[in-house]
């Protein structure tokens, strides 16, 4: 694939009409964490990732009401989603905005998740004035409500499609079966869910009923929350508001193991000539044509960086070779330690 078809290369999310580049860009970074982030230097960022030619830009409400450790300052809630219509001004033509609804911070530094019809209308209106736009690209239900069919939900967001305030909808970390039921209701264009090299827990049953169904799936930490771009020494350094620290792939003897697989990722991608955040990525795209990472990055060398990975070619061996390196079985850790503030896996 060369640079231009590589630039040109387009991939619809569901049966929206919503085409996009196949790499977006994942914003949560910015507000929430990860640490301290500029507010000027993320408006300037999204800015240059609109002229590189990314369009899928995926943010929350959510995104700043939060923060790694309880009681220790945030942004606020809905602060990502006025960062994000900051940068727009002048731009929103160029650029297919994916925010979501459902969770909304507790007074004790938890979160609770609202899936009432009347809450969907009120959270889509909330967002639509923070993003400064009048429609709202993809509209996802971050997480589900234990206590409100998922049918009583997505009924609610077909009507904003109705009406022209959301034109497609999507779901965040469902099982197949919620998907069926939610899609027999209103057809779902996209499935957001951790997915990468070292988290593939999704493959056995998740991607194949979003194939079935014809929805696209958009992963998010594609990049093992940079663990897979080989950023990380021998001994991680984390700050109290990053909590990478508190994730089990990340602590101790298993980040030692991890670490060692990436150093082959990162032998395997010097071979190929690319970084291994772009073999990373790269193989997430050779899963299948509707899948539409979005990475999260703060600078735009590492936005360029992500888009080139769609000119980097994988053969069939290539990906068996990052299939069993990365095999579930050999990576050490699971996805969240003991629940806290996050309560239901939140990012």
């Amino acid at each position: 694939m060369t640079e231009d078809t590589a630039r040109t290369a387009r991939t619809r999310l569901g049966a929206s009409g919503i085409s996009v580049r196949p790499v977006g860009l994942g914003l949560m970074g910015m507000s929430q964490f990860y640490g301290a982030a500029d507010p000027d230097a993320s408006v300037a960022t999204i800015r240059d990732a609109i002229e590189l030619g990314v369009e899928l830009f995926d943010t929350s409400d959510y995104y700043g009401a939060s923060s790694a450790t309880p009681g220790r300052p945030v942004a606020g809630f809905g602060h990502n989603e006025r960062l994000l219509g900051r940068a727009l001004q002048g731009r929103r033509d160029r650029a297919v905005v994916a925010t979501k609804f459902s969770a909304r911070p507790t007074p004790e530094g938890r979160s609770t998740f609202d899936g009432r019809p009347e809450y969907v209308r009120a959270a889509c209106e909330a967002s639509l004035k923070r993003l400064g736009t009048e429609w709202i690209d993809l509209y996802y239900y971050h997480r589900l409500d234990p206590a409100v069919p998922v049918e009583d939900t997505v009924g609610a967001m077909a009507e904003l499609v109705a009406e022209g305030k959301v034109r497609a909808i999507g779901l965040s970390e469902v099982a197949p079966d919620v998907l069926r039921r939610a899609h027999a209701v209103h057809p779902v264009s996209a499935l957001q869910s951790e997915y990468s090299l070292w988290e593939r827990g999704i493959e056995a049953e998740v991607l194949p009923e979003c194939r079935r169904l014809g929805v696209t799936l958009v992963p998010y930490s594609p990049l093992g929350r940079g663990m897979l771009t080989g950023a990380f020494g021998r001994v991680p350094e984390f700050g109290q508001d990053d909590f990478r620290s508190t994730l089990p792939k990340f602590r101790g003897e298993n980040f030692d193991h991890n670490r060692r697989l990436v150093d082959e990722l990162e032998r395997f991608a010097a071979s190929a000539g690319a970084t291994p955040g772009q073999i990373a990525l790269a193989w997430l795209l050779a899963r299948h044509h509707d899948v539409v990472p979005v990475p999260g990055s703060r600078r735009v060398e590492r936005v360029r960086e992500n888009l080139a990975a769609t000119s980097v070619r994988l053969s069939a061996d290539d990906t068996a070779h990052l299939d069993a390196l990365f095999d579930p079985a050999h990576v050490k850790g699971g996805r969240y330690g003991t629940l806290n503030h996050l309560q239901e896996k939140h990012p």
